[in-house]
């Protein structure tokens, strides 16, 4: 298709010609014609990061990389944003050296602030297990203007280590961010108490709530319950029933800053006496929230934190508690309990929490929790029961699945031999502009061979050409085979003299 070009460019112009583009070396092509065909053109950062973005987006990482290069020659003003998602590429794509080498040389750029890519960096860093290195990159960083803020970082720091049962070397790092400028927010606390508790670090986790009394909880926060709550159900499990009830009660008084007519008329003397430790954590968890003063926040983070851990039932009577006393369930609740019962494998109780549930009261279903029922169905595998939901999200919501959904569901049809629906499906990603990888492509076009489906298996050749992606060589033999065939000679003919020309 030839471009139109205008007499006057413009970077925004530009963006959106090459955004059209199916060819990401096509829009490749075309972002540096650009400068040959208007001398007094220069390219901003907002066309460069659409340009990264494609070409990272289509696995192109040899003409991304040169791209990046030529962004920072030009020296135009980029944003961070442009170098998080170059990071989550190279990291998703197994090259997290290549990444931590492209953060290093950030400030060879035009880029004033680079905060979210410092976090971005620590984060992948830390999940791939390289503390050392991790805490080498914040100790380089830390220091800089150009990080505005350490507190997300030294948070996935605590989160590395706690995961590596160090809640030890995690509380130090705690103690330091006084001396780094830092101010411990909820996650801090939430990250260093599980942490504390999963080691039997009780007595530390204790005089870690403690301070939490006095720097985050001065006012009394519903969302602190799920803290509380860890420590707890910590202390029940070893089997200290009567610290636990006496840290409840000051909980009760400091934490959430009950009133004492809330607190006053619970038998805290019933927890001691009981000998099941699960049934004594669901007696502290109803005084939790009954024994304070109603919120929408603590009901919140109760039902939401209970339904990660698989407690479905428990959470459930949360829900029956706080509509009792006036509140609403939040769109993160339904959200909570859909993801929790596609993990046991119940869809259907999860798509009747959307279909009737979230009716109930009067909250339309958002292509979030639609999309959080779709991932939990693709992870086990219920193909049919994805097709179906993304109808309904599609006519009941006006939203379609994002793109890992049809990537992964694509796959899955495929794999299924159902290549038919595989090839409906992928008209539909086709309109969206959500083009599937390599391999899909040379999965569903074999499909098709094998169906004897010559004009759909040719559409599809086309299309996947058309965006500068090759096919293997098994896919050119299940066509010459379909071809191959007397009574599709002057098909087959026409068909080859056509690719010939693409």
């Amino acid at each position: 298709m030839s471009i139109r070009w205008p007499r006057v460019l413009t970077p925004t112009y530009l963006s959106q010609i090459i955004r059209t583009q199916k060819n990401p070396l096509k829009a490749l092509h075309i972002f540096n014609e650009a400068k040959s065909r208007y001398p007094n053109y220069c390219h901003n950062g907002p066309v460069y990061a659409t340009m990264i973005s494609i070409l990272g987006t289509s696995g192109r990482l040899t003409e991304m990389r040169d791209v990046i290069d030529q962004m920072r020659e030009d020296s135009c003003e980029c944003k961070d944003s442009v170098f998080v998602s170059v990071i989550k590429t190279y990291a998703n794509s197994g090259l997290v050296d290549e990444a931590i080498s492209l953060y290093k040389s950030i400030p060879q750029f035009n880029c004033v602030n680079w905060t979210d890519s410092f976090n971005t960096m620590l984060q992948i860093m830390v999940s791939e297990n390289r503390l050392e290195a991790a805490h080498g990159l914040f100790v380089e960083s830390s220091c800089g203007w150009e990080v505005r803020s350490r507190t997300r970082a030294l948070n996935s720091l605590m989160y590395g280590l706690c995961q590596k049962s160090r809640s030890d070397l995690a509380l130090q790092l705690f103690q330091e961010m006084d001396y780094q400028s830092c101010y411990p927010n909820r996650d801090s606390y939430a990250i260093l108490m599980k942490g504390l508790c999963q080691d039997r670090r009780l007595h530390e986790a204790t005089h870690l709530l403690y301070s939490m009394f006095w720097r985050i909880s001065q006012k009394g926060n519903g969302e602190d319950i799920v803290i509380y709550r860890t420590l707890l159900d910590a202390l029940c499990d070893a089997g200290k029933f009567e610290e636990a009830v006496e840290i409840l009660g000051k909980i009760l008084r400091k934490g959430l800053k009950a009133p004492k007519r809330c607190y006053n008329r619970l038998d805290l003397g019933q927890f001691s006496d009981s000998k099941d430790i699960e049934s004594t954590k669901r007696m502290i968890h109803e005084a939790l929230i009954k024994g304070s003063v109603p919120s929408l926040a603590s009901y919140n983070a109760m039902a939401v934190d209970l339904y990660g851990e698989g407690k479905i039932s428990e959470a459930d009577k949360v829900i029956i508690e706080m509509q009792d006393r006036g509140f609403k369930p939040t769109h993160s609740i339904f959200e909570a309990k859909v993801a929790a019962l596609c993990k046991v494998s119940k869809v259907d109780e999860a798509i009747k929490v959307i279909e009737e549930d979230m009716v109930k009261v009067n909250f339309l279903p958002t292509a979030r929790v639609y999309n959080t029922l779709l991932k939990n169905l693709c992870n086990i595998g219920n193909s049919t029961a994805v097709l179906e939901s993304l109808n309904k999200m599609s006519n009941k919501v006006g939203c379609t699945g994002d793109r890992d959904t049809y990537a992964i569901l694509l796959e899955m049809l495929c794999g299924e031999r159902r290549y038919l629906e595989a090839s409906q499906l992928l008209e539909k990603m086709s309109i969206k502009s959500y083009w599937p990888c390599t391999n899909s492509y040379n999965s569903l076009i074999k499909g098709l061979c094998s169906l004897g489906r010559q004009y759909e298996a040719v559409m599809w050749l086309e299309d996947m050409i058309s965006q500068g992606k090759l096919p293997e060589i098994s896919v050119w033999n299940s066509l010459s085979l379909l071809f191959c065939n007397s009574e599709k000679i002057k098909v087959s003919s026409e068909t080859f003299n056509r690719l010939r020309s693409l």
